[in-house]
């Protein structure tokens, strides 16, 4: 296949049970685009084609550029439908945690990242039920301070619900390691705090390269014991660990009515940990180095090549630390030495 529709095919960019997922290019506006093809093992079956169908339509009326927009419906000549959808080229937090956890101070801007989209699907009544690394995409942008920045993109809302009909469905979905224990019983009694643990357990993830808690199955889900909170981040963050522990714990509770209420909220406690991260790294290095500042600057500004925000402005203050010992001993020189 070369072409759907008028989208020319590059090549496969994801592959599931129900659907695969091409990178294709559209002449007419010059542009990469994402095209999901139902799979034709399926083709016959009412039942998935509509459920394909509606995720397309959900996907295009969530107006948020954190979560991938989709612009086009069509057929092929066997009769299967496609739709089409913006590309997102920076990979997938599943990438990135193959080659292990990244900057921490990263991980939680993608955590917060997260969390908001999240409340954007919230506030338009959808819960996603499958937040997991795999379907969270990167678009890359400038931050405007000259340096490079990646925006977190929820992706692949195939088992997304508008929360009136989440509340009634009796059949546990989902990815058992980023799934809420709630939503694994099946028995409808779920609702936006399913998505809220989900976030909570794809950022513990990002901090510490697995999950919170090992899950193959919905069994492990079920067994889980209420009382064990996640394993602390501390061996990870060491003395920087902070407040995380227990906001990740919050996010993570077994009993529903312990958890943030609202995914907004979340993101706040997580942008504020991950500035309060990039804050104290410098003085970090500090204490645990014997570089010059000049040596200190330099890898204090280039430690990781996908330093977020704010980067710019703890270099200049570690480079004019020199000057201000200068001109404290110069005005002391005019003052007392005279």
């Amino acid at each position: 296949m070369e072409a759907i529709g008028r989208y020319r095919l590059r090549d496969k960019i994801g592959a599931g049970a129900f659907a695969t997922v091409w990178r294709g290019y559209d002449d007419d506006l010059d542009v990469d685009v994402a095209v999901k093809v139902l799979a034709e093992n399926w083709a016959s079956r009412a039942d998935v084609r509509e459920r394909f169908l509606a995720e397309a339509r959900l996907m295009r009326q969530i107006a948020s550029d954190r979560v991938v927009r989709v612009f086009d419906l069509g057929k092929l000549t066997d009769g299967r439908p496609y739709f089409v959808m913006d590309y997102v080229g920076g990979g997938t937090l599943a990438d990135v945690l193959r080659d292990g956890p990244p900057d921490p101070a990263d991980a939680l801007w993608w955590g917060a990242d997260l969390a908001r989209a999240v409340a954007a699907l919230h506030h338009e009544g959808v819960v996603h039920r499958d937040v997991t690394p795999a379907n969270l995409l990167l678009r890359a942008q400038g931050d405007g301070a000259g340096g490079g920045t990646h925006r977190v993109v929820l992706a692949d809302l195939g088992l997304a619900k508008r929360a009136a009909e989440a509340s009634g469905l009796t059949q546990a979905v989902g990815t058992p390691s980023y799934m809420a224990p709630e939503q694994g019983r099946g028995d409808g009694g779920f609702d936006e705090r399913a998505d809220i643990y989900a976030v909570g357990a794809v950022t513990y993830a990002l901090l510490t390269g697995h999950p919170p808690y090992s899950a193959g199955s919905i069994g492990d889900v079920l067994n889980r014991d209420p009382e064990e909170p996640p394993p602390s981040l501390r061996p990870v963050l060491h003395d920087a660990v902070g407040e995380l522990d227990d906001l990740l714990a919050r996010a993570l509770a077994y009993r529903v009515d312990d958890r943030w209420e609202r995914a907004d909220t979340l993101a706040d406690r997580l942008e504020a940990e991950a500035y309060r991260l990039e804050q104290e790294a410098p003085l970090r290095a500090l204490q645990r180095t014997s570089l010059t500042d000049d040596e200190l600057t330099t890898t204090v500004a280039t430690a990781h090549p996908l330093r977020r925000r704010r980067r710019h402005g703890w270099a200049w203050f570690m480079l004019s630390l020199p000057l201000v010992f200068v001109a404290a001993g110069v005005g002391g020189w005019f003052l007392f030495g005279r």
